[in-house]
């Protein structure tokens, strides 16, 4: 099949080669403003470049992966729906929950697949928690943890349009605890300071966040972010309940050190990279996209999934603004 990408930054030109390397994928055609990215994936792919998304929609693909800048995001889904191509696309939807509504609109009927980027529903280890829910070998869920640390803060001019870290970071947890729990938050309670990388403050953000979400059957969910672990990437999610617990990220690449006597786990070395960390996830996920394009699966992550990691993020941004509990349908009616 045809693929085309639209955007070959960094999470593009990673995506870029996965897709080139699936037997499904024969060609890629690439359009970026940036010459040079565009020359590069013709070099080491062997991609078609085109000199617009326009371009790319008419050069007879049979699927659209978006990786452009944020702001792009719904122009380009919605031209790729006009056009009857399956879509996928990198979170967020678009810059609001607001504005993805208004994208959800659009396409709820137009009989094309959307899926959007959420890669943890694609890592194994969260795959399996996933089953362990499903299966109720754990038994009543009480408690869920999901943390995402990352090395180091990114630039001064991504975190001035990223939102805010419960909109750009965080909703990779939000989106995890809905799905491996398959359960909904009624409400969160955020807290969140600075503790390092001045910009990020002069930008109205905090570099280090906690959630506590309350889940609609009762269970705790705390979520914990920061833009500072300087022993690596981490990313873990631990679910306990009355007959078991169980951990995603426990294992030797863990960037975390235990002083315990005598205690040689984590052996390393650590995640340093999300692409490092979820290269498996990414794969899977695009080849879940591409059995989409196949018209043999719908899409694993739609428009109103995103949507719904996107409210729990809103009302955490709104509840540490604010200094108290919010309930999601206080952030839906507003």
């Amino acid at each position: 099949m045809r693929i085309g990408i639209l955007g070959l930054g960094r999470i593009g030109a990673f995506h870029a080669a996965t897709l080139a390397g699936l037997d499904a994928v024969d060609t890629l055609v690439v359009s970026d403003p940036v010459a040079a990215a565009t020359a590069a994936a013709v070099e080491r792919f062997g991609a078609t470049a085109v000199d617009s998304p326009e371009a790319v929609l008419a050069a007879g693909v049979d699927g659209i992966v978006i990786a452009a800048a944020t702001d792009a995001h719904p122009a380009l889904i919605l031209a790729a729906v006009k056009a009857g191509i399956p879509v996928f696309c990198e979170k967020p939807v678009a810059r609001t929950v607001e504005e993805s509504l208004d994208v959800l609109e659009s396409v709820r009927d137009s009989g094309v697949e959307v899926q959007i980027g959420y890669n943890r529903r694609f890592d194994a280890g969260c795959v399996a928690a996933r089953k362990a829910v499903v299966s109720g070998e754990l038994g009543k869920l009480h408690t869920v943890r999901s943390t995402t640390l990352d090395p180091a803060p990114p630039p001064a001019a991504y975190v001035a349009v990223s939102g805010g870290i419960f909109r750009d970071c965080s909703v990779h947890d939000f989106d995890i605890v809905r799905w491996v729990t398959g359960r909904e938050v009624v409400e969160v309670y955020a807290a969140g300071g600075n503790r390092g990388a001045e910009y990020i403050a002069e930008a109205g953000d905090v570099d280090t966040a906690s959630a506590i979400l309350t889940l609609d059957d009762g269970t705790i969910a705390l979520v914990s972010n920061s833009r500072h672990n300087a022993r690596g990437y981490d990313v873990r999610l631990e679910l306990h309940g009355m007959r078991d617990s169980i951990a995603v990220g426990l294992e030797d690449k863990l960037p975390l050190r235990s002083v315990e006597p005598g205690a040689t786990f984590p052996a390393g070395p650590p995640h340093d990279f999300f692409m490092d960390r979820f290269a498996p996830a990414y794969r899977a996920e695009l080849t879940a996209f591409t059995e989409v394009v196949a018209g043999r699966a719908t899409s694993p992550c739609t428009v109103a999934d995103a949507i719904e990691a996107g409210w729990i993020a809103e009302a955490c941004a709104l509840s540490l603004a604010e200094h108290r509990p919010v309930r999601l349908e206080e952030v839906r009616e507003a």
